[in-house]
């Protein structure tokens, strides 16, 4: 038996050093990848460039690969190797590699999504090599890759899971460029809303009277919700925009608009912000007289469960190549971002661990912008690739482990779903009771 073991031990570590030579040599091709994402940045359900360039990756710079240009949506994408389709729950491991690749308005890359990209499509690289230098597997396995778009906005992993997209993988796996390396962070839940308030136009100077203030509305709404921070948890959050105001000064508006994001750290908490939010909007439309509409986006982003399995394999392997995890609590235990990553999370068993690009400006600025294109930031980022590469492949070799990860996600997701249903039968914390409780996607 412990010869047995021995051998399986020296084949992982084979198959590991193997993956991380199939990523190094691909590394000029991965970054040109990187770099054209980065050149021509596109918003959500519009990346058609960045869609084509990651189609041509897998049908023509890289070989043995079976794509589907259009997954489901108009810019997503699947690339699959090995056994057909996998079967998940069968004989066949299904591991699944995501490529994000949207961008921000006006600031392009600021979230560094073109590494998303890069990661995903070299995790997918070094895992193919190193199963085809395999010569006896101890399980079939299929390696997917699925182009997810819409991150930023909409929510095009949420697009797919309602498509089925995902129905037939087994893990997922991908990776957030950030200011620290970490295993976890906790992406927040997010819901948004756009509020459209619709009054009466008039001369503001000779027949004031005579209007309906559609600015006065937005304002008084902005500023009820600032008051209501007041009186929120410490880390809950709500944050917005007034994106229309008025047309000219002696013209009072008949026409106000707002965005605003709303998040908690829990999705059962959503609906509690929701509604306190709702009432500082509507109040504002009753004491101008204006009318009001409040739009909600597609989809409600939900909150990361962990997997503490994989987190713990993700950083002994990371360890290994040299990545120095973060130790600071406020990191490790402060909220900030959202991503549509965490609704696949009660989906299907992954990890979406945080990684360091050489740069420590912060996401969404022009400053990470230049940094998630800079020659720097590759080395962080193929290290990265590895890490992932490795942690798929001990649960590969490792049927207990497997079996881990699937009682994590379980466990994990089972404890989520007593929390919200606590909230509906009105046995979680209420409205008044506010007892309890750095990464940056959405």
């Amino acid at each position: 038996m412990q010869t047995a073991d021995k051998c399986n031990q020296e084949k992982l570590q084979h198959c590991k050093q193997k993956a991380g030579c199939c990523i190094d040599s691909a590394k000029d091709k991965l970054f040109a990848l990187s770099k054209d994402i980065w050149s021509c940045p596109e918003l959500a359900y519009e990346e058609k460039q960045s869609h084509d360039i990651l189609v041509r990756f897998f049908t023509e710079t890289e070989k043995g690969w079976s794509v589907e240009r259009h997954y489901k949506l108009d810019t997503a994408f699947r690339a699959t190797w090995g056994p057909t389709g996998g079967n998940k729950g069968g004989d066949t491991l299904n591991i699944g590699f995501l490529c994000e690749y949207d961008a921000l308005p006006g600031i392009g890359h600021a979230c560094g999504h073109n590494l998303i990209a890069e990661v995903g499509a070299a995790a997918a690289v070094g895992m193919k090599g190193a199963l085809e230098a395999l010569v006896d597997p101890p399980v079939r396995v299929t390696v997917t890759v699925i182009g997810t778009p819409a991150e930023e906005d909409g929510g095009g992993k949420i697009d797919l899971i309602e498509a089925g997209g995902f129905e037939d993988l087994d893990l997922v796996f991908m990776a957030h460029p950030s200011q620290e390396d970490a295993a976890y962070l906790p992406d927040m839940a997010e819901d948004d809303v756009t509020v459209k308030y619709y009054g009466k136009a008039s001369h503001a100077a000779a027949y004031p009277w005579e209007g309906i203030n559609a600015l006065d509305a937005a304002v008084l709404a902005y500023n009820n919700l600032s008051l209501l921070r007041q009186q929120l948890k410490p880390d809950w959050r709500l944050h917005g925009i007034i994106k229309h105001g008025g047309v000219k000064p002696n013209i009072i508006p008949a026409y106000s608009e707002l965005d605003f994001y709303l998040r908690t750290p829990k999705r059962r908490d959503l609906p509690v912000l929701r509604a306190k939010a709702e009432q500082c909007f509507r109040s504002a439309a009753m004491a101008t007289g204006c009318r009001v509409e409040l739009q909600y986006g597609p989809h409600e982003y939900h909150n990361v469960l962990p997997n503490k399995t994989l987190a713990r394999l993700y950083e002994e392997n990371g360890k290994a190549l040299g990545i120095e995890f973060t130790t600071d609590e406020q990191v490790l235990n402060t909220q900030s971002g959202s991503t549509d990553f965490g609704n696949l999370s009660f989906v299907v068993p992954g990890i979406h661990p945080y990684f360091y690009i050489g740069s420590e400006a912060l996401n969404h600025t022009e400053e990470y912008t230049a940094a998630a294109g800079s020659d720097k930031a590759q080395f962080f980022t193929l290290r990265t690739a590895k890490t992932l590469v490795m942690t798929a492949l001990d649960v590969l070799f490792n049927p207990e482990l497997l079996k881990q990860v699937k009682e994590d996600f379980r466990l994990s997701k089972l404890k989520e779903e007593c929390e919200v249903r606590g909230r509906e039968n009105g046995n979680g914390p209420g409205p008044g009771q506010w007892g309890g409780a750095a990464s940056a996607s959405r």
